[in-house]
C-alpha cells in the first residue's frame, strides 16, 4: 500500500487504482493526492532554496519553484533528512534543454551545493597542526589534510564572483561579475569554513592545482609538482594557518 501511494504521488499510478483500499471515492482520492503533491512541491521548494540560494536568486522565484517541483518528480528524496537531498540538481540543470541558454547555472548550483555541504561539515580542532613533520620528513612521504568542508570548484564561468556578489548589498555589487563575463574569465572557487560561516575565495590556477591534489590524497611532493613553479608554498602555508584550512600533516602510510 505504501509503494502504491508513493507511486501515485509521483504520477506513476492512476488515483483510481487506490480505491481498493481507500474508503473514499476515486474523486476524493484524487483530491487527496493533489493536496499531497502540492505539499510535496512546497517542501521541495523550501529544501532546495535553503541549499541553493544563489541559484534561486539567479533564476527568480517562479522559475525556481517550477525547477524544484520538476526535480522532485525525477529525483525524489531517499532519506528523511532533506538537508541531504539535492546533490543531483546541478547535473539535472546541465541536462535541461530549457536552461541551455544559461550555461553558468549548473556550476553556480555546484558551488551552492559545496557551500551547503560545508555548513553541515563536522568541526575541526581549533589548535593549529604540529609542523615538525615537514621539517623531519621528506615531502614525498607526507600529505596535508584540510579541515572538513573545504572544497574546490574549477569552472569556465566566474562562479566565485557570482556567489560573492549575492552576499553583498549595493548597486555595483555585480560590476565584477559583468567584467568577468565580458573578459570570458572563469574561476577556481575555494570553499572553506570560518567558524560558523562559510567563505568562498577565488584562487589562482597553481593554488587550485595544489588544492586539488591534496583532496585526491597526493603527497606533498606530488601536490607541489602539480602546482608548478608559479606556486608559492610558503605564502600558501601562512594563509592556511591563519585561516585554519590546514588541520594535520600526516605520513603517507597513515590512514
Amino acid at each position: 500500500r505504501q509503494q502504491l501511494l508513493v507511486s501515485a504521488l509521483w504520477h506513476k499510478t492512476d488515483p483510481a487504482a487506490l480505491q481498493g483500499w481507500l474508503r473514499q471515492a476515486p474523486t476524493a482520492a484524487a483530491h487527496g493526492l493533489a493536496a499531497y503533491r502540492g505539499n510535496a512541491g512546497a517542501i521541495a521548494e523550501r529544501a532546495l532554496a535553503g541549499a541553493y540560494p544563489t541559484l534561486a536568486a539567479l533564476v527568480g522565484e517562479e522559475a525556481f519553484a517550477a525547477l524544484a517541483r520538476d526535480f522532485w518528480q525525477h529525483h525524489a528524496p531517499e532519506r528523511g533528512d532533506l538537508g541531504e537531498w539535492g546533490a543531483a540538481l546541478p547535473d539535472f540543470i546541465a541536462a535541461s534543454v530549457a536552461l541551455a541558454s544559461e550555461p553558468y547555472l549548473a556550476d553556480s548550483a555546484r558551488l551552492d551545493w559545496l557551500v551547503h555541504q560545508a555548513t553541515r561539515a563536522s568541526d575541526a580542532p581549533e589548535e593549529p597542526p604540529a609542523l615538525e613533520a615537514p621539517a623531519d620528513g621528506a615531502a614525498e612521504d607526507l600529505r596535508l589534510l584540510l579541515r572538513p568542508g573545504c572544497a574546490l570548484l574549477s569552472s569556465a564561468w566566474p562562479v566565485a564572483a557570482i556567489w560573492q556578489a549575492h552576499q553583498r548589498d549595493g548597486e555595483d555589487r555585480f560590476a565584477e561579475v559583468r567584467a568577468a563575463f565580458a573578459a570570458g574569465r572563469g574561476d577556481n572557487a575555494f570553499v572553506w569554513r570560518d567558524g560558523f560561516a562559510v567563505r568562498v575565495d577565488a584562487v589562482d590556477d597553481p593554488s587550485a592545482a595544489f588544492t586539488r591534489s591534496m583532496h585526491l590524497g597526493a603527497s606533498l611532493a606530488d601536490a607541489l609538482d602539480a602546482a608548478g613553479d608559479g606556486f608559492a608554498f610558503d605564502q600558501w602555508l601562512v594563509q592556511a594557518l591563519q585561516k585554519r584550512w590546514l588541520v594535520a600533516v600526516q605520513p603517507m602510510d597513515q590512514r
